[in-house]
């Protein structure tokens, strides 16, 4: 756990780094809002974990796990804009503190940063490229093509959240100089574990208590957005065992990838783990 903490202390360094040369003072400290009021950067995690596990270091790889934070971070800006959230990770959201204009400013600021990290390697821009990419379609999607049934929703899943998640892990092992084989099954190892993500999500806005949870909760059901609740007949229990069996997948996908750091790899296996159990 103690080496987990220090993966952590690396990117939270280097984040307080990136923001603290954002440009103009009031855009970094818009940015510093959205990025440093909490969070608990499972992605990041996942593209340092990824990178060691395969033969690499934290330090190869901490640029863009900080860069796919800054991108999750942005989409999460433009979520709230468009749920009118309030709330976010148990403070005001960017458009609820600075307005509606600052907060797309500073989405645009996030990204702009992230890919300045990205910008070292044309695969890692790529891979980030194509998974916003994804990301674009899910929530076109989520606004207007709204599933309608099991197959339709994991689709969607797959989009707006497994897609970055793919990209976390696609990065780490750009960052160890990966083989395609070993890119592609990290990738759909975290891409697996996303959807689980995704899925204990949507039971948790459907079942939790806000104050736990740091945000409000009910918000699907209210703006009849597509959760997994919402759109299969599946309870919340039934849901919950999807989300174990995208988990389960997901650590076959990663049983094939040749390991360098075992410790490495079982901290992934119990990040697989962790959300399809997390309470928050």
């Amino acid at each position: 756990m103690e080496l987990l903490e220090r993966r952590r202390a690396l990117i939270e360094e280097r984040l307080v780094e990136v923001v603290d040369g954002v440009e103009p003072e009031t855009l970094s400290d818009e940015v510093r809002h959205v990025t440093l009021s909490g969070g608990k950067r499972v992605r990041p995690m996942v593209t340092i974990l990824a990178c060691e596990t395969v033969g690499g270091t934290a330090e190869d790889a901490v640029d863009f796990g900080v860069g796919i934070e800054l991108v999750h971070n942005a989409s999460l800006v433009v979520d709230d804009i468009i749920d009118r959230s309030e709330l976010r990770r148990g403070t005001t959201s960017a458009w609820a503190e600075f307005g509606y204009g600052p907060a797309i400013i500073t989405s645009d600021g996030l990204l702009g940063e992230a890919f300045a990290l990205f910008s070292s390697d044309p695969n890692a821009t790529q891979v980030v490229a194509e998974s916003m990419v994804e990301l674009g379609v899910g929530e076109a999607t989520e606004l207007s093509a709204k599933p309608t049934n099991e197959e339709e929703y994991m689709t969607l899943a797959r989009r707006k959240t497994g897609a970055l998640f793919r990209a976390a892990a696609e990065l780490g092992a750009i960052a160890a100089d990966s083989d395609p084989f070993t890119v592609e099954a990290l990738g759909e190892y975290a891409e697996r574990m996303g959807i689980a993500f995704q899925i204990r999500d949507d039971v948790l806005d459907a079942v939790a208590d806000p104050r736990e949870l740091g945000k409000p909760t009910g918000h699907d059901a209210a703006l009849e957005r597509p959760s997994v609740v919402q759109v299969t007949d599946l309870t919340p229990e039934e849901a919950n065992q999807r989300a174990r069996s995208e988990a389960d997948r997901a650590i076959d996908a990663l049983d094939r990838v040749e390991v360098v750091d075992r410790q490495a790899k079982d901290y992934l296996r119990e990040l697989a783990e962790f959300v399809v159990e997390r309470e928050r």
